[in-house]
């Protein structure tokens, strides 16, 4: 048994106190684009579009393309325009913030560690600034990417979520083929990092010094301590007990959020005849299963949902969807499309599941196979559906 470990980035694995590096990342923005627009009209502009990236709950958008589908025409700025000088101030002037930040030994004992034990690790940071940025401050924890074999490391470009969403943290899982395995998330923020992580079913650790929160918190860690702890703690109570449990709403709303905007940035790009490939013989392409995914949310997950909202303890037939693959020949079928198509109809699923009442989540229903249910264990299958789609895709992705 191992672990997957996923780590906050600021004033948990780098020190960087916000209030100060934030100013003077602003200021040094407002600099780089001063020939351009005015800097207390970008700050403006920044600040909106920097709330719309925390605000978002669309799978079928990154953050950078939030970001930037209203920064740039707030501003009247032409994005091509731009991105020289941009570039240029993360190569250059960005990396003049360092001395705002300062390592931390234990973090990167911590971290060395947990690579000698194999853990998993992600790097769970914010997204709201992008790759370079982000990477660039990693290496000043002294935990360069390129030589840390991490998993996972979030940015603008491959997040769609943001903290304190819990869908910020299953895209992670998601995108690390949801492990079958003891997960935890470490960080220094009560708001972002430990209430986000509960909600979703996961154990954390609060890394703190004194490990006292100064106020009575609704969702407390799962652990608390100075983050040279860490190790010590895990060390006297074990992995079994850090098994994670998604079957709340909170983490089957998050889960079913997060499998589009993984799909999404895992298929997007893939070459066609990527679509086709099969490890072996019997076993599903990417077009399949693009395709299974597809018919199942529109003609047996949603429809499921929106008759337990409809009717009064409504009977669910079973259906074999696994048969078609074969009945329908899927393998003949445009895969990028079906992944649209399942897109498309996700999102439907993902508005009807907004604003639902605790009562609604508790509807009853009789299933053909299952016997007396309810919306919310119906949904909780749909999640465990995408769970086990999530890590056939990885699977065929490592294989190829």
């Amino acid at each position: 048994m191992t672990l997957t470990l996923l780590i906050d980035l600021d004033n948990t694995l780098l020190g960087n106190e916000m209030d100060t590096f934030l100013p003077a990342y602003f200021q040094g923005l407002g600099r780089c684009l001063s020939p351009y627009v005015e800097p207390g009209k970008m700050m403006q502009a920044l600040l909106k579009a920097t709330r719309k990236m925390i605000e978002n709950n669309r799978p079928d958008r990154t953050l950078k393309e939030v970001f930037d589908a209203y920064f740039y025409p707030a501003l009247g700025l032409n994005y091509d325009a731009v991105q020289e000088a941009l570039a240029h101030f993360y190569a250059h002037e960005y990396t003049h913030l360092r001395p705002l930040t300062h390592l931390r030994p234990d973090a990167v004992a911590l971290t060395q560690t947990a690579i000698a034990r194999s853990y998993r690790i992600a790097v769970a940071t914010n997204p709201l600034f992008p790759a370079t940025a982000i990477h660039q401050r990693v290496a000043w924890a002294g935990l360069p990417p390129d030589e840390i074999p991490f998993a996972h490391i979030t940015t603008s470009e491959n997040a769609h979520f943001a903290k304190p969403n819990p869908a910020y943290y299953a895209e992670i899982l998601a995108h690390l083929g949801w492990p079958e395995e003891p997960v935890l998330m470490a960080g220094d923020d009560l708001e972002r990092d430990i209430a986000p992580t509960s909600r979703l079913g996961m154990s954390n650790f609060w890394i703190h010094e004194n490990g006292i929160p100064n106020r009575e918190i609704p969702l407390p860690p799962t652990a608390s301590g100075p983050i040279g702890t860490l190790i010590p703690w895990l060390d006297q109570n074990g992995l079994a007990g850090l098994l994670p449990s998604f079957n709340t709403p909170d983490a089957i709303a998050a889960t079913l959020r997060a499998t589009p905007a993984v799909l999404i940035t895992q298929l997007s790009a893939l070459p066609l005849d990527t679509w086709q490939h099969k490890p072996s013989p019997g076993e599903w392409s990417l077009t399949e299963i693009a395709c299974h995914m597809r018919d199942a949310e529109e003609s047996v997950h949603l429809p499921r949902l929106q008759q337990i909202i409809r009717e009064d303890n409504p009977f669910l037939t079973g259906v074999d969807t696994a048969s078609w693959v074969d009945t329908y020949n899927y393998c003949d079928q445009d895969g990028p499309a079906a992944l649209r198509d399942y897109v498309t109809h996700r999102l439907q699923t993902l508005s009807l599941l907004e604003n639902l009442t605790e009562d609604a989540w508790q509807r009853p229903a009789r299933h053909a196979i299952f016997g007396p249910t309810n919306f919310q264990e119906i949904s909780h299958f749909m999640a465990e559906h995408d769970r086990l789609h999530i890590r056939q895709i990885r699977q065929l992705l490592t294989s190829n």
